[in-house]
């Protein structure tokens, strides 16, 4: 498109930014054009018709709306008292989309969808959890609980919100029996997921020798299969030379998913410096970055999915990569390739960042500090074209500009 076309209902543009959109390549000075709730046009030199809102984002960076695709949010469920409202520590993030994942089985996610998914200002999707119940407890042990078809039914039935099966903490804490076979909970999410043609994600205990962890990552998950926490330190991922295992190497081969799922610490911490460092440095890097963010993380370790990306950047993975593994590669990875994109069509989802170069620190689920040189900050963030993060008031009026200041009464 030539420089001399005008973009017709441009409500507002971005200029001057540095431009990242790994969907499209992009990685450079563009102004980014916005109209009804959709990306118009995404350019150098962009003409718009008179009326448009311009602001200016000289020094800072523009990217798609943020995908966590692993957070708790519904807070409104009966047995989670984790869950966080999915407004918190999101739009302040840059985040735009987030998926819940599996806090409410296929029995309860009907009240899900119609007291969150359906009112939230942020987008939501979402995992179902292969317990009926959902989390957390007891009940996630129990056999009964473990039922394919209605899993999958939910799934098909909520399609436009629902983009896979969710199994998680299934390991029986005991010898397994009859009624604790030790795959039992992955073969049902695997059904499941066949029956209505959805991936599955896993978050998987392999602490018990009958389950292995090469056993799930290379036989029994499929291509585009998500494993989350692939940092945790329960996970063999790195031997005892240094080396990154070979079962990490095949199980990306055969199409496995790796997403970061920092979450909290304790007894399972999920993201290990221990083993992201060397893993990174090995060339092993994860496909796609979430928080795993319930109440127990917004004051650390994770904090939101900014201070992820910060770590993920900062143990070397280049800022573009770390966008696309933030945008573009969670929406191919829960198949709304529609998402984190700027593409023109494409919902007016954006981020405005700073990127801040200087000493700054990062700590891990065991509370071990990891010291870095850079750090993003968001500045704004904008979902379906409307502004809904904007702390320093960018491209405000001054409120001294205020025409009626001068009529306003001196004392009330």
């Amino acid at each position: 498109m030539s420089e001399a076309t005008i973009h017709q209902g441009v409500e507002l543009l971005l200029t001057g930014a540095r431009v990242i959109d790994p969907a499209n390549n992009i990685d450079g000075p563009a102004g980014v054009a916005l109209g009804g709730g959709k990306v118009i046009a995404v350019g150098p030199n962009l003409q718009v018709a008179p009326g448009a809102k311009t602001i200016d984002l000289k020094g800072k960076i523009v990217t798609p709306g943020i995908i966590d695709m692993h957070v708790h949010a519904f807070d409104r469920h009966a047995n989670s008292r984790l869950s966080l409202n999915p407004i918190v520590n999101t739009f302040s993030a840059g985040v735009t989309t987030v998926v819940d994942a599996g806090t409410s089985g296929w029995r309860d996610f009907a009240q899900f969808k119609e007291e969150i998914i359906d009112t939230a200002k942020i987008r939501v999707l979402s995992f179902v959890n292969i317990v009926a119940m959902g989390m957390l407890g007891p009940w996630e042990h129990e056999k009964k609980q473990f039922r394919p078809k209605p899993a999958a039914a939910i799934a098909e039935e909520f399609k436009d919100v629902v983009v896979g099966i969710k199994t998680a903490h299934y390991w029986a804490g005991r010898p397994f029996d009859a009624e604790h076979e030790p795959w039992m909970a992955v073969d049902a999410a695997l059904e499941a997921g066949e029956l209505c043609g959805m991936p599955i994600m896993v978050d998987f205990f392999p602490w018990l020798p009958e389950r292995p962890y090469p056993t799930l990552i290379l036989e029994k998950m499929r291509k585009g299969d998500i494993h989350t926490h692939v940092f945790a330190q329960q996970f063999p991922i790195i031997n005892d030379e240094g080396k990154v295992y070979d079962h990490m190497w095949k199980a990306r081969e055969r199409g496995v998913i790796f997403d970061v799922g920092h979450g909290a610490g304790g007894v399972a911490g999920r993201l290990w410096f221990r083993n992201a460092v060397p893993a990174i440095e090995q060339g092993f890097i994860p496909d796609s970055i979430s928080t795993d963010l319930p109440t127990g993380n917004v004051y650390g370790a994770v904090v939101d999915m900014l201070t992820t990306m910060n770590k993920i950047h900062n143990l070397g993975v280049p800022l573009p990569q770390v966008i696309e593994m933030s945008t573009v590669a969670p929406a191919r990875e829960i198949n709304h390739p529609e998402l984190g994109t700027l593409s023109p069509g494409s919902d007016a989802d954006v981020a405005v960042f700073t990127l801040n170069e200087g000493d700054f620190s990062y700590i891990d689920c065991s509370r071990f500090r990891f010291d870095g040189t850079s750090k993003l900050t968001c500045d704004m963030t904008i979902r379906a074209g409307e502004i809904v993060y904007n702390p320093s008031g960018i491209g405000q009026p001054d409120w001294t500009t205020d025409p009626g200041i001068q009529n306003r009464p001196k004392d009330y």
